[in-house]
């Protein structure tokens, strides 16, 4: 389950479907235009953000147990990010990750793998590219009304019969060119909705924002496993 709450995440989050092979498409499994119209949109907007911080919240809903909400933040800068939740704060300046379990007072330090690693997934900017990958077929699914937005809803299949997610629905308000929620649907019967509540771009952050200052926890164990 952890590694599923780590591909939710981000968030700004959802096409890091854990892909360990990529199968031939068949000639009639083709991408809806459309929904590649409004994900290059998409793509081309994170881009152009210098930086940006959002909050959020995700439900996991698990067969057989009750329903969990937790709440959450993310920042931006380049590809440095920092996601702060309700168990955990993990940070990456580009040189290291640090990943900080509250409920241990434990950080561990790694090497950092933009876009290589599930922490990597978290960043939007890697998130919105990997549609153009052919890792899944993603098409139109629905258009609803939500308060006075008009929510674009897409669905993305992996391509891989083995991927422990059988689908991930975006929803996207497509006037502001913005993800308004993410849900992904694991095989297993669980469900993890994660839902954008504030986003601020190009919002100032600064150094100190992507710095674990271990003073400010008292008596944290730090495991460095750094090569």
């Amino acid at each position: 389950m952890q590694k599923a709450l780590l591909f939710l995440l981000l968030n700004i989050s959802a096409f890091s479907i854990g892909i360990s092979q990529t199968l031939p498409l068949a000639p009639a499994e083709t991408n809806d235009p459309e929904a590649k119209k409004v994900l290059d949109n998409l793509r081309k907007k994170y881009e152009g953000y210098k930086s940006f911080e959002a909050f959020f919240s995700l439900a996991i809903e698990i067969p057989e147990q009750a329903k969990t909400v937790q709440k959450g933040s993310i920042g931006q800068e380049g590809e440095k990010f920092k996601l702060s939740m309700d168990d955990q704060v993990i940070i990456d300046d580009t040189k290291a990750t640090w990943i900080y379990l509250k409920n241990l007072n434990e950080v561990q330090i790694n090497d950092s793998e933009p876009g290589g690693s599930d922490v990597g997934f978290f960043s939007p900017k890697q998130l919105l590219r990997r549609y153009q990958k052919g890792d899944f077929l993603y098409t139109i699914t629905d258009k609803i009304g939500s308060g006075n937005k008009v929510l674009t809803q897409i669905e993305f299949k992996p391509v891989d019969r083995n991927s422990e997610f059988s689908k991930v629905r975006l929803s996207v308000d497509e006037k502001a060119s913005t993800i308004e929620s993410i849900k992904a649907f694991a095989k297993d019967g669980s469900r993890y909705t994660f839902s954008v509540s504030k986003f601020y771009p190009n919002k100032p952050l600064g150094a100190q924002y992507f710095t674990f200052d271990s003073k400010q926890y008292p008596g944290v164990h730090v495991e460095d496993l750094r090569m």
